[in-house]
């Protein structure tokens, strides 16, 4: 097996470990791993704009807000913008601050017809520390992967 196939074997065994409704749930390493080995890999930012705009942007990654900004209401056009974006044979991770939103993405995707959905573990911001503040541990950022303020 090739790297690419292990990182997706290793996704998908997290996938039935946890019952999970879509392909499989990737770290932030394996996920940039897998989309630069996996031909036609999307990458789908799932923040909202203010997200984008004052914490950082991911570089080549799709953007599709889950909640909307402002107004912190979900995106009732969320499936038509991403059938719009990607294509339903693609392998689509999904990423957002800290894995809650990209797991609901993935699973509406899922449902929809695409058929490799992976979520993004810990997100682009990872988990909150002592202090209740982010960035510190796990996620995108803290990885040292490609990011943009």
């Amino acid at each position: 097996m090739g790297k690419l196939s292990d990182l997706l074997d290793l996704a998908r065994t997290r996938a039935a470990e946890f019952g999970l409704p879509y392909a499989g749930a990737v770290t932030p390493q394996e996920a940039y791993d897998i989309w630069k080995l996996a031909p036609g890999a999307q990458l789908v930012d799932v923040r909202t704009r203010a997200e984008w705009d004052w914490v950082g942007r991911i570089p080549g990654a799709r953007e599709i807000e889950w909640v909307t900004y402002p107004g912190n209401q979900p995106n009732s056009h969320f499936v038509a913008q991403l059938k719009q974006q990607i294509d339903p044979e693609a392998l689509v991770m999904f990423i957002c601050r800290s894995g809650a939103r990209s797991h609901n993405a993935a699973s509406v995707a899922s449902q929809a017809g695409y058929t490799e959905c992976y979520n993004v573990l810990e997100g682009f911001e990872g988990d909150k520390d002592a202090s209740e503040q982010r960035g510190k541990i796990g996620g995108w950022r803290h990885a040292g992967l490609p990011w943009r303020s």
